[in-house]
């Protein structure tokens, strides 16, 4: 179950804990499935394990201490919160910074395969890897992929023999035509991963490029100049009265390993400081930069949105594959909402700044932003074009494969997973002409347009 983004772990909505057991409450305990995520779950002497299972497989996952009714914690701090509903045989599962519950239903015991030991060697492994696709990954038909015909391919080359480094290549070479940033291959320190075709992954070195960039050109007229959350955020106060908020991730606020509470903390205390009253009433216009953005915390940006508006708007709907057999059947639709939040908001006009590098979490903010009632457009490039949290899925032989089985909806039903999110107004995006000729046309679309068209897209 455990979530994974581009750059960090997703961590529960805050405010979300269970209330305290009582007398009249089910207990939790028990043996649990759950809803379209090929997991079940074992909950017993305050103790949370999950098992990842397939047809062919059951392998133990993360596993959690009791730290409150109804509550676990993970080594890493992320905090899962169990609830019980009706009668007690049906339940729900929230996990820190996701938006959304899984839903659980009780079974009576263990599967089979869960009580005895997993197979061993490459083969097995191949198995696994192969069926962990096969029942939960959604786009296969959306990008042509034939995922029997790539088994038939590649596992007449898997035996007995077979090395890891060889099972790492072969395991790599099968999910390549996917071009998906949301699929992995990882053994050890090493990982497989690409992303679509004529974009570029966000790395701590192009982040550090493109603000210093940033930071020499566009905003060397501006005022107060912040740095926020670990350097994640930066506010400016342009010349023409407009604000410019770059958002490179939805994570790492308060420093690796901390939890959900403290990067939610240090992201209120930016936005406290960054749209205060005095500012909010002021700003003409607010340029927000997601061009360089490796996602985190779904949760964190409807934090953010919420700052932005003044009436309470669908953000997106919530969906995952759940029927092994049929890549066309989801859990139901569950809709995440913008509600306004307390305090000072600026809801005047707002440039999105977006492109190939701007990913997962940055894309379900700009998706939460598509909505808005007041005056947004978007400029740039596509983004990248993965949504969905990340399964983190086990193998025999200790490799994982990282995958998506979510879809993320609009009020109308559309998804953008593989296509990213189009702008309005297309711009180049840090491209090495832009670089050579020191230009930043989507940031000097976005001030034209904010100063001259008031925010409508044009």
């Amino acid at each position: 179950m455990r979530i994974v983004t581009a750059t960090a772990a997703v961590l529960t909505l805050a405010g979300q804990a269970a209330p305290a057991a009582t007398a009249h409450q089910p207990t939790t305990d028990g043996f649990w499935r759950v809803d379209g995520y090929g997991t079940v779950l074992a909950i017993r002497n305050g103790t949370f394990q999950e098992y990842q299972t397939t047809a062919v497989s059951c392998l133990k996952g993360d596993s959690a201490q009791r730290t409150g009714p109804g509550t676990y914690t993970m080594p890493d701090g992320t905090v899962l919160t169990v609830r019980t509903q009706g009668g007690g045989d049906r339940g729900s599962l929230r996990m820190d910074g996701s938006v959304g519950d899984r839903n659980l239903r009780r079974i009576r015991e263990l599967p089979d395969a869960c009580t005895r030991p997993a197979p061993k060697g490459p083969l097995a492994a191949f198995d696994v890897f192969w069926q962990s696709f096969e029942e939960n990954y959604p786009f296969f038909s959306a990008k042509g992929i034939d995922w029997h015909a790539v088994r038939d391919q590649y596992r007449p080359r898997v035996h007995v023999g077979t090395t890891r480094d060889e099972l790492y290549a072969v395991f790599s070479e099968m999910v390549k035509p996917l071009y998906d940033a949301h699929v992995a291959v990882q053994d050890g320190d090493r990982v497989f991963a690409q992303g679509r075709p004529g974009t570029a992954v966000p790395t701590e070195e192009l982040d550090t490029k493109v603000k210093k960039f940033i930071v020499a050109r566009d905003l060397k007229n501006a005022r107060d100049v912040q740095d926020f959350a670990n350097g994640r955020i930066t506010y400016a106060d342009l010349p023409g009265g407009q604000g410019y908020l770059r958002i490179s991730g939805f994570g790492g606020y308060a420093g690796d390993g901390a939890p959900y509470a403290a990067q939610l903390a240090e992201l209120d205390r930016a936005l406290d400081t960054v749209l205060s009253q005095e500012r909010t009433q002021r700003l003409k216009g607010l340029i927000i930069d997601l061009r360089i953005n490796g996602g985190g915390a779904d949760a964190l940006g409807i934090h953010i949105a919420e700052r932005l508006t003044d009436a309470p708007y669908l953000a997106y709907s919530k969906r995952a594959r759940n029927d092994p057999a049929d890549p066309t059947r989801h859990t139901r639709p569950q809709p995440a909402y913008v509600t306004p939040a307390q305090g000072p908001r600026y809801t005047g006009p707002v440039a999105v700044l977006t492109g190939g590098s701007t990913v997962s979490a940055g894309e379900t903010f700009t998706q939460a932003l598509m909505d808005r009632p007041d005056k947004t457009v978007r400029i740039g490039q596509p983004t990248q074009g993965v949504f969905s949290d990340v399964m983190l899925r086990k193998l025999p032989n200790g490799m994982s494969a990282w995958l998506p089985n979510e879809e993320f909806l609009t009020r109308t039903g559309r998804t953008f997973d593989g296509t990213g999110i189009p702008p309005h107004l297309k711009e180049p995006v840090f491209t090495k002409e832009e670089f050579d000729k020191n230009r930043d046309s989507a940031f000097d679309r976005a001030l034209n347009v904010l100063r001259i068209h008031g925010g409508a897209a044009s």
